[in-house]
């Protein structure tokens, strides 16, 4: 067995683990960090294999996206900014190990590329990303439309979740401003004047004077 086979045991055993960390952690932080490690872990195992094109799409892709799907379950969730960075030092170690996993795959794999190689051999002139084109709109058209079907429903069922009644809600219907007559933003209050007595001047003219002298 080569050093190449023996990563890719080692990291489908870490990809299996984060998955499962993923769908089993009881808090969203938890699952976004093993989210994190399983992507990147994914990227490692295309890279060993040969697909450099779609490792690297998947790490600006999917990794790059994770903060943006952290953000939304902070919306969905209503976490309190003030909440989440006091628990920062309970995740600090889960999210340093995380760390330290991705840097060891990244150098085994380009350790790996430095020894004995990959172990498809690859003809000369050989190109994945047009041959990744080819299998995408060529022999697999269906299952990639099926596919963004998918995700555009995963998408209006994300939108629909949020657009349910709140607590707080943070917009304003644009329909009830239209209806707003000018009347009911502007009020007229007739109020009496106020004369100022002979004492209250005196009073006022005598703290001014202090406040001159001191």
């Amino acid at each position: 067995m080569t050093f190449t086979d023996f990563l890719f045991y080692v990291f489908s055993l870490i990809l299996i683990v984060a998955g499962l960390r993923v769908i089993t952690a009881r808090s969203p932080i938890v699952a976004v960090l093993h989210l994190i490690l399983t992507f990147f872990t994914a990227s490692m195992l295309w890279m060993l294999l040969g697909a450099e094109f779609l490792s690297l799409l998947l790490i600006v892709v999917y990794v790059g996206a994770v903060m943006v799907l952290f953000l939304f379950v902070i919306m969905m969730i209503d976490t309190v900014p003030e909440q989440l960075r006091a628990g920062i030092k309970a995740y600090l170690p889960l999210g340093i190990l995380v760390a330290v996993v991705m840097v060891s795959e990244l150098g085994f794999v380009l350790a790996s590329s430095f020894t004995d190689g990959s172990s498809i051999v690859l003809p000369e002139g050989y190109n994945s990303t047009l041959e990744v084109g080819k299998l995408m709109y060529q022999e697999y058209t269906y299952a990639i439309q099926i596919g963004a079907l998918i995700l555009f429903v995963g998408m209006i069922a994300a939108i629909s979740l949020t657009l349910q009644k709140r607590h707080n809600p943070k917009y304003v219907l644009v329909g009830e401003q239209l209806k707003v007559r000018a009347k009911d933003r502007l009020t007229v209050v007739s109020m009496p004047a106020e004369v100022e007595t002979k004492a209250e001047a005196e009073t006022t003219e005598a703290t001014e004077e202090k406040g001159v002298q001191s």
